[in-house]
């Protein structure tokens, strides 16, 4: 065997494959109940914007938990806390499933918050541990492209059958995944002493930035169409948007563990170019689909980016700063959503542009800190 292959052995991509497909079911069970507000509603009696509060409320669960419970479980097996997260929402999308008590499908949807949130603050660091420093980013790569899929296709699922695989996905865990033993008590970190580490807080004011940014223009994509006289061909922006962010995906867990703040500056830069041509072209029906695009293209790996930059920063902490990515990340998800209600669909491109340009100055006043460089690369 070779000093290269000893450096750099093969990704154990059973186990890998197996946190995929728990992201996978994680956002799958956020994000289910947009496709199928007209059947929840009527089946349950209700309106569809309190069907609606079914995905806020899950994101108010992942809020609330995620840093508490990260840092509350840090003398706990990183597999015993991962067969907790996936049987919780064994429960939860069972009991969604069944129950015609809208009062019971709410609890079970915070519920399932909870497990959201305890699931993604200790997963991206299962990944890294299991893999050399010279993978790391690679494997969390592998890791979060649950995410994407679960974007994608999240529509078509039904909560019973994500039971039904969250269930088979538990005896995966328990057959292919390693122990990864929890952080002895003297290494355990405080929040307040990973807060304050250098790197964690411009890593997570760029990410708040650019998924504030995100969410703007995604949730008021409908109007942007209708500006570009594309309002009928909204199924195939969303197509194009998934494509090109698969590409990205694929492109930066290919490049990650190489050139990690290359690929930083050239998201934002991507990104940030497609807001100036939706601000600029409002109404070109060709510049809305080349903006999607490279929009597309510049987010589909930057939740690894910003994941693997944390990491870095955080070190032996990654578990606590994960925890409070997913809080600062679910709380852009909010204030995305609601920032732009009072003004025309033309003012989100221009306050998308203005957003990300003060993202880009962070990363770019911090260019040089080594948490923008993966370890292997330094």
């Amino acid at each position: 065997m070779t000093d290269k292959s000893l450096a750099n052995p093969p990704l154990p991509l059973s186990s890998l494959l197996a946190l995929t497909t728990a992201s996978f079911i994680i956002i799958l069970t956020e994000v289910l109940p947009a496709g199928l507000l007209p059947q929840l509603a009527a089946s349950l009696d209700s309106s569809q914007a309190v069907m609606g509060q079914l995905i806020s409320v899950y994101a108010l669960g992942s809020v609330l938990a995620a840093i508490p419970l990260a840092s509350a479980t840090q003398g706990v097996g990183r597999r015993t806390l991962l067969l907790a997260a996936i049987g919780g929402f064994t429960i939860v999308n069972t009991v969604t499933a069944l129950s015609t008590s809208l009062p019971l499908i709410f609890v079970a949807r915070f519920l399932g918050g909870v497990a959201a949130g305890l699931a993604w603050a200790m997963m991206v660091g299962y990944a890294a541990r299991m893999v050399p420093a010279a993978q790391k980013g690679k494997a969390i790569a592998i890791a979060m492209a649950g995410t994407f899929v679960g974007n994608l296709v999240g529509w078509r699922l039904t909560f019973g059958l994500l039971s039904i695989v969250a269930g088979l996905l538990m005896a995966w865990i328990m057959f292919k995944l390693p122990a990864c033993p929890a952080e002895p008590a003297a290494r355990r970190q405080r929040i307040a002493s990973v807060f304050v580490m250098p790197g964690v807080r411009p890593i997570m004011g760029a990410m708040l930035l650019y998924v504030l940014a995100h969410n703007i223009l995604y949730t008021y994509i409908a109007p942007l169409a209708t500006l570009a006289r594309l309002a009928p061909r909204i199924d195939f922006l969303l197509m194009l948007f998934g494509g090109t962010a698969l590409a990205g995906l694929l492109l930066v867990g290919a490049l990650i563990d190489r050139w990690l703040r290359q690929l930083v500056t050239a998201s934002m830069v991507l990104f940030l170019s497609a807001c100036v041509l939706l601000a600029v072209l409002p109404e070109s029906a060709t510049a809305a689909c080349l903006a999607v695009g490279v929009w597309g293209l510049a987010f589909g790996g930057a939740a690894t980016l910003f994941v693997t930059s944390l990491a870095n920063a955080a070190g032996p902490g990654q578990d606590v700063a994960q925890s409070m990515m997913t809080t600062v990340w679910n709380l852009a998800i909010f204030a995305g959503g609601t920032l732009l209600q009072q003004f025309g669909p033309h003012s989100f491109s221009f306050a998308a542009t203005a957003i990300l340009l003060a993202a880009l100055l962070i990363v770019w006043n911090t260019r040089r800190r080594h948490y923008w460089t993966n370890a292997s690369a330094s």
